[in-house]
């Protein structure tokens, strides 16, 4: 608070000479007289001359009463004019002499900004990204559990195999005059212990791992390049030039690949329509044109009606 009352009574009280300011930069001088060069040096001509004047103005060689203050001069107008911001910010100040309040702002504007480490702020960023990540796949994994908990067919299941295990406790002395929604709550809890362990969920509300998430992979990601041009020339070597006939993984691979989805979103597809998928050979992307026409000249009808019942609804 106290710096920044002295910043306001700098401008309030301290007079333009030329463009000079007490204050700033090198206050009443003029940074390029100070080192002996001109507004046209290059970077290299500054350097030499600072070192030039620093060795003659050094305090243990120049014994004058001005020894420390000449040499401080000289520092200033170096740091001012080897900083392409600074010197940019000070030539302003030389054409436009009257802004003086603009000047102020300019130059503690530079000093007071606290300066981050580029790298700092990338490793944060893939910090918060990959916390983003995890959490928001441990909600939606939390969400699929909830929704096979609450379905009869998969509730039913998991109880099924509670009481093959003997988890499900029926008998009704050890309940005791528990609360009824005790023994639900008890219930689900073993559950969805139970559905946690043997549900199979595939796809985007699969159970997240922490090799997932951005920072694993960008630490992985040389290996994995390395993996799939290795995987890339194994593919061209086999199936291209040897003629091998396509595996099952393959074959899905190249299915996902012709449908342009994820590898999670190809998961998440029910076992039967897959099927599907094999017996119509979609592998073989002709098939797969046709496929895709078959589809959308099904899903017409339906937009029709999509479409009719809103203009129904909006006369």
């Amino acid at each position: 608070m106290e710096q920044l009352f002295t910043i306001f009574l700098l401008i309030i009280a301290a007079p333009s000479v030329y463009g000079f300011v007490e204050g700033l930069y090198c206050g009443t001088e003029n940074c390029y007289d100070v080192l002996g060069v001109t507004r046209e040096s290059e970077r290299p001509e500054i350097a030499r001359a600072y070192r030039s004047l620093a060795r003659k103005y050094h305090p243990d060689k120049y014994k004058g009463e001005d020894a420390a203050e000449k040499f401080q001069s000289i520092a200033t107008a170096y740091e001012i004019l080897r900083d392409e911001e600074e010197r940019e910010n000070y030539n302003y100040m030389l054409d436009h002499p009257e802004m003086v309040y603009s000047h102020y702002y300019r130059y503690y504007k530079k000093r007071v900004t606290p300066k981050v480490d580029p790298k700092i702020v990338v490793a944060v960023s893939i910090t918060v990204i990959s916390l983003f990540q995890y959490f928001s796949w441990w909600s939606r994994y939390h969400s699929a559990i909830d929704y096979l908990l609450v379905t009869p067919k998969y509730r039913l299941k998991a109880m099924d195999i509670a009481k093959k295990e003997g988890l499900l406790n029926n008998n009704a002395k050890k309940r005791g005059r528990r609360k009824k929604e005790e023994i639900k709550a008890e219930e689900d809890k073993m559950l969805r212990k139970v559905i946690e362990e043997n549900a199979d969920i595939k796809g985007g509300y699969s159970k997240p791992k922490v090799t997932d998430i951005l920072w694993f992979q960008l630490v992985f990601l040389p290996m994995t390049i390395a993996k799939y041009i290795y995987w890339w020339l194994s593919w061209i070597w086999r199936f291209n030039i040897c003629g091998q006939e396509l595996g099952l993984e393959e074959k899905h691979y190249l299915i996902r690949s012709n449908f342009n989805i994820s590898q999670s979103q190809y998961e998440s597809i029910e076992e039967h329509e897959k099927d599907v998928f094999l017996r119509r050979q979609l592998w073989i992307k002709a098939n797969h044109v046709v496929y895709k026409a078959e589809k959308e000249e099904e899903m017409k009808p339906r937009w029709r009606r999509v479409l009719n019942t809103r203009v129904i609804g909006g006369t």
